[in-house]
């Protein structure tokens, strides 16, 4: 189990630090996407979109549960 990160003195919670970090790289990966083209062959992109973020959620937790192992 994870338990809280120090950030400088407050205690933050994984998830939320997992949360945030695949937002950010949805958004940049969702503009690389649409730059080439890509959600042209996408038929629901709001969907394709959602399962994308707790694809990176789930990346970014399993990294951050090896960083701290």
């Amino acid at each position: 189990m994870i338990g809280e990160i120090d950030l400088f003195g407050i205690l933050v919670s994984p998830l939320l630090l997992a949360l945030l970090a695949a937002f950010f790289a949805r958004m940049l990966l969702s503009r690389l996407l649409d730059a080439i083209g890509f959600y042209r062959i996408v038929w629901q992109r709001p969907l394709f979109d959602l399962a994308f973020f707790f694809l990176l959620l789930w990346l970014v937790f399993t990294g951050l549960r090896v960083m701290t192992n």
